[in-house]
């Protein structure tokens, strides 16, 4: 066992009997040799050595000078006690000097410092990780949620199919009218009332995962009773199921026509169609119509449904012209006149761009009371009108009947409509072309063409090169033209003596027209 090193400090004894203390184990040797024994001594590894106190002894390369605390031996050390004396080490004190565990120290501190680094890197890859595995967890939970519904679906949509579906085809015969606009919930709503499908529920399932449902028109259909909803579907989709329930009429029809067009769809008698019209407050004909209809009906298609009656679908006819004139800003007082004069338009040209130019010829025949014309309309198709004819060319007998239609006979506007006025008629009376034409005739049975004139002298310029025309096209003009041939076109027409023998005057006084149209073919010269 080595010796302490001596005590720096003395001991309150030895302060007192002023002699050094002594210690038992001590070397035997001088305090010199103790001292160089004590200089040649190397330091065991692992020890820190003490640093000589000369001035002499460099400082270690970067460490910092650091007061070290004493160290004091206890109270039975220092006291005389009898025992053998010990003998303590004190380190070296040097200023300036560091020690190896001071440097020990300082790399420990850095140690440290990396250490708390680390740890705040490893708290960050754990909280990633963390964060990570709770969308992981999250992304497993919603596909778990996903494919639980699609089961759940699968297995009710398998339950409530056989549950809310007819298995079909389905038996029997069953009418169903499919309202404009309908939805697919509307639509199965109307099957389940007419006992067609089972559930409005399982139809819609059908209706939202066909695409082509959208194009379901309205109409009247005829299915089948318990039918399944997919076949119900098909067969609303099959234009062959769909029954014929549309009332159409068409620009320039006649209300004979008409009439008997709501007899054939509706089923019903004549006469009920005719007492129908005959109650014009029912169907709300107003009172500038005279309590005729003719005229009144708005040209168009008219789906007929099931609590349909004469009276309803006449009154909507009537109601939709009421409409077209009021958005076309025409008097309630004018309205009778514009639908005659359009019904006029219609009968003698069906050509749009031309429509405005027959309808000044209308207006300036009306007005030149005391020129070539007198106030003679002269049209064809209000003549035809007047024997109960919807086309065709008038022959004698027809210009010589006198009725209040034939404008070859009487002046002025005929007493109504002559059919039912297209809006295109209506704009052109309302807004007619800048002219002094009074005359007109279709040049090209192929193309329309039409020229118009002022006087007679142009309108038989104009004449002349329709009989070109038809010289060249004969089966053409024979085909249009069932009275006269075209070809030799004369003065001496039928329709012209007709006139020169009524009312006296040379046949050189009064020019006309020849029009082609789909209802009048041509326009007999007045």
């Amino acid at each position: 066992m080595s010796t302490p090193p001596p005590y720096p400090f003395r001991s309150r004894r030895e302060i007192h009997s002023g002699e050094p203390k002594v210690y038992s184990d001590a070397p035997q040797e001088s305090s010199d040799a103790t001292a160089a024994q004590d200089s040649d001594r190397t330091p065991v590894h692992g020890t820190p050595a003490v640093a000589s106190a000369s001035a002499d002894a460099a400082p270690v390369r970067g460490a910092r000078p650091r007061q070290r605390a004493a160290v004091h031996p206890s109270f039975d050390e220092v006291t005389d006690t009898g025992s053998s004396p010990r003998v303590f080490a004190t380190p070296a004190r040097a200023s300036g000097v560091a020690t190896i565990a001071e440097t020990v120290s300082e790399t420990t501190g850095m140690r440290s410092r990396r250490l708390a680094s680390e740890r705040r890197a490893a708290r960050k890859r754990k909280r990633r990780r963390r964060i990570r595995s709770f969308f992981i967890i999250v992304l497993v939970l919603g596909l778990l949620a996903g494919a639980s519904y699609v089961a759940y679906d699968q297995l009710f949509n398998s339950s409530t199919t056989s549950s809310d579906d007819y298995p079909g085809p389905g038996t029997g015969s069953v009418e169903v009218t499919i309202d404009e606009e309908a939805t697919g919930r509307a639509i199965g709503q109307t099957l389940v009332e007419a006992g067609v499908v089972k559930s409005v529920g399982a139809f819609v399932r059908q209706f939202e995962k066909t695409s082509a449902s959208m194009s379901i028109r309205p109409g009247t259909y005829r299915l089948k009773l318990q039918m399944s909803a997919s076949g119900a579907l098909a067969a609303l989709l099959d234009e062959t199921n769909r029954v014929d329930s549309t009332v159409t009429i068409g620009a320039g029809q006649k209300l004979s026509e008409v009439k008997q067009r709501i007899v054939d769809i509706m089923g019903v008698s004549e006469a009920d169609v005719d007492a129908a019209f005959a109650d014009t407050e029912a169907i709300g004909l107003p009172s500038e119509a005279g309590g005729n209809a003719e005229g009144w009906l708005l040209p168009g298609s008219y789906e007929v449904g099931e609590t349909d009656t004469p009276t309803t679908l006449i009154a909507r006819m009537v109601k939709g012209t009421i409409d077209e004139l009021d958005r076309l800003g025409v008097a309630p007082a004018d309205r009778e006149t514009v639908l005659i004069k359009a019904s006029i338009v219609d009968g003698e040209m069906n050509i749009d761009k031309y429509m405005p130019m027959v309808a000044r010829v209308i207006d300036n025949r009306l007005a030149d009371t005391n020129g070539e014309t007198k106030g003679m309309l002269g049209m064809d198709s209000t003549v035809l009108y007047g024997v109960g004819k919807t086309s065709g060319v008038p022959d004698q007998a027809d210009l010589d009947n006198d009725n209040p239609y034939n404008t070859r006979l009487h002046p002025g506007l005929p007493p109504t409509p002559i059919g039912q006025p297209s809006e295109k008629a209506i704009k052109a009376v309302l807004h007619p072309a800048d002219g002094t034409w009074l005359y007109f005739v279709t040049v090209n049975l192929d193309t329309g063409e039409t020229l118009f004139a002022s006087t007679l002298e142009e309108q038989e310029k104009n004449r002349e090169q329709f009989k070109a025309y038809c010289a060249a096209n004969p089966k053409v003009c024979t085909a249009s033209w069932p009275g006269p041939p075209l070809s030799v076109l004369r003065s001496s027409i039928p329709c012209r003596r007709s006139f020169t023998a009524r009312h006296g005057r040379s046949s050189a006084s009064m020019g006309g027209s020849i029009v082609a149209s789909s209802r009048t073919a041509h326009h007999c010269p007045v």
